[in-house]
């Protein structure tokens, strides 16, 4: 028996597949708050659908590999898990994507997850000889799932010409770090190279990630803060002194606050007032942030002022 979930005859390839389960579980998860975002906000903002579609396809194709090569049940279950959650993702972004979004999200979805499957799926069993099928399916999740592990290479790249992990979630590179080595195992104990092999380069690069997240990481400093700026015509603020929640900022500046440890949950941008107009921009602002989360902790309320010049 090469994958039965709970057969003990097997502890390690039982162990292992009920890790990778556990795993992936939490990984299928992760877009949750950005989902919650959204409902907040009633808006997709920036936020693109084309990860969810990726898995979407990618879940559906390790379903059918499963199902050819028969006895992977954790691949089964983990990935019927993941098809159900990342067709929910799609549907919540289609409610509340804009025309164009919807538009383009529909688009991604017919040409991947529906006509390129159907095209698997018929060459797989009509054009593939039977006993060749389990090779060709396994060497197309392979190809794909190689696909995959390299994308972050953009998130890499940027990381390294900025030097800021503004943008590197070091929470999901470690989550994925553990499921390459999980999904290694299984793979290794079953003696499924298509499984083993992705793996080593999803493994490679999540490390990667991580080491690039504390070799730039800022260490945080109570005394100072640097905030990314914008000014109409002015050079890029210098960073700026914080005592107790006052932060002095020139006039006009516009500072982009994260909210969130993942960057692209949610982004405040406030801009910098003078004197006679603050009392008005921070009430705004309050009131924004409370009818936003009515039913969270009250808003906190930082001061930034124009500096002295």
């Amino acid at each position: 028996m090469a994958g039965g979930l709970f057969h003990m005859a097997h502890p390690a390839i039982t162990l292992s597949g009920i890790a990778g389960n556990i795993i992936s579980f939490l990984v299928f998860l992760a877009p949750v708050t950005t989902f919650l975002q959204v409902y907040r906000k009633k808006s997709t903002g920036g936020f693109s659908s084309v990860p969810y579609v990726v898995a979407l396809f990618s879940s559906v194709l390790w379903i059918f590999y499963a199902l050819v090569k028969t006895n992977s049940r954790p691949l089964l279950t983990i990935n019927a898990f993941g098809c159900g959650v990342e067709a929910a993702y799609i549907v919540f972004y289609l409610a509340y994507a804009p025309r164009k979004a919807k538009l383009r999200t529909a688009a991604y979805f017919l040409v991947l997850d529906v006509a390129a499957f159907a095209l698997i799926v018929g060459v797989t069993l009509f054009a593939v000889p039977k006993h060749l099928q389990v090779k060709f399916l396994g060497s197309v999740c392979l190809a794909f799932s190689m696909a995959v592990f390299v994308a972050p290479l953009s998130i890499i790249v940027k990381v390294v010409k900025t030097k800021s992990v503004e943008f590197l979630p070091i929470s999901l590179s470690f989550c994925l770090t553990l499921s390459a080595v999980a999904w290694f195992c299984y793979g290794l104990f079953t003696k499924d190279p298509f499984v083993m092999y992705p793996n080593v380069g999803g493994f490679f690069f999540s490390c990667v990630q991580m080491g690039l997240y504390f070799w730039y990481r800022k260490p945080r400093n109570a005394n100072a803060a640097v905030l990314p700026t914008t000014s109409d015509g002015a050079a890029a603020a210098a960073p700026v002194q914080v005592q107790g929640q006052v932060i002095e900022l020139p006039v006009n500046t516009i500072a982009i606050l994260s909210v969130s440890p993942i960057p692209i949950v949610g982004v405040h941008k406030i801009e910098v007032v003078d004197s006679q107009n603050k009392d008005a921009a921070a009430a705004a602002e309050a009131c924004r942030m409370a009818a936003a989360n009515p039913d969270g902790p009250p808003p906190q309320v930082i001061e930034i002022v124009p500096a002295a010049l």
